[in-house]
């Protein structure tokens, strides 16, 4: 594991928690900025995300565990705030149903928290691990992921969009392929309760109105009285979107307030 810690040190603290095959300096590079001048940031690499690929992602109940041994020997166990995007929605919802350590603002970004079984997520692992950790093996094989994280949501069609997938599939060819295997099966197979209701925490939702309603339904399912804050975007897309970035950031900072 990898923590980062830098920014405005007056500011209020936010650790971030970045999605699937993503480190946090490819996940929030284009914010990471603007939230530095705000907040003292809390930056996160998950096992097998340090830059040696050599190193293997563990499983989720064990990164969260090492999460919150980190909050609670650097920051006394509590912290202002947890920004999770897509993957990294699973642990902050997991981090603030242990109760643990204490999150006063959770932010769930365009997380799918889709969960099921061992055995479908052995099958549906071993679907798409392949495509992810071998999209940077030829161009066709580049080509083809593209095309399906656009058709699934998960970028959008500019140039932006397009570069952000480039940067996502040179990343993963820098993983251990055993990384992107497990963190998937992890997160897939690892439970998270319904209607989680801490007291003195607030669950905010970025959700991205074109991933359907589904993905509504699962938030009210495993949390109750969600903060929902809609917007007409796709997938995460406002971490590069020039369209979505300042009003989601707003968003964000009016919460944190």
């Amino acid at each position: 594991m990898d923590f980062k810690e830098f920014g405005n040190k007056e500011g209020k603290k936010l650790i971030l928690l970045p999605g699937t095959a993503c480190t946090w300096q490819l996940n929030f590079k284009n914010i990471i900025d603007e939230l530095s001048k705000k907040y003292w940031i809390i930056a996160v690499n998950y096992d097998g995300f340090e830059g040696d690929n050599t190193k293997v992602f563990t499983d989720v109940p064990t990164v969260t565990s090492k999460i919150e041994n980190y909050i609670l020997e650097n920051h006394d166990g509590k912290i202002d705030g947890a920004y999770g995007s897509s993957l990294g929605g699973s642990f902050v919802g997991l981090l603030i149903q242990r109760k643990i350590i204490h999150i006063e603002h959770g932010f769930i970004g365009g997380s799918d928290l889709d969960q099921g079984g061992k055995i479908f997520a052995k099958i549906l692992t071993a679907i798409v691990s392949p495509m992810l950790s071998g999209a940077c093996t030829s161009e066709k094989k580049r080509q083809k992921l593209k095309n399906k994280l656009q058709k699934k949501g998960a970028i959008g069609e500019g140039k932006k969009s397009l570069d952000f997938a480039d940067s996502f599939i040179d990343n993963m060819a820098s993983l251990n392929p055993k990384t992107i295997t497990r963190e998937f099966y992890s997160d897939y197979i690892t439970p998270l309760d319904d209607n989680i209701d801490v007291e003195k925490t607030k669950i905010h939702v970025i959700y991205a109105k074109k991933m359907g309603e589904k993905y509504l339904q699962r938030y009210h399912k495993h949390f109750k009285n969600p903060d929902i804050h809609e917007f007409d975007m796709k997938h995460e897309v406002w971490l590069y979107d020039d369209k979505w970035m300042k009003p989601v950031l707003k968003c964000i900072d009016d919460c944190m307030e």
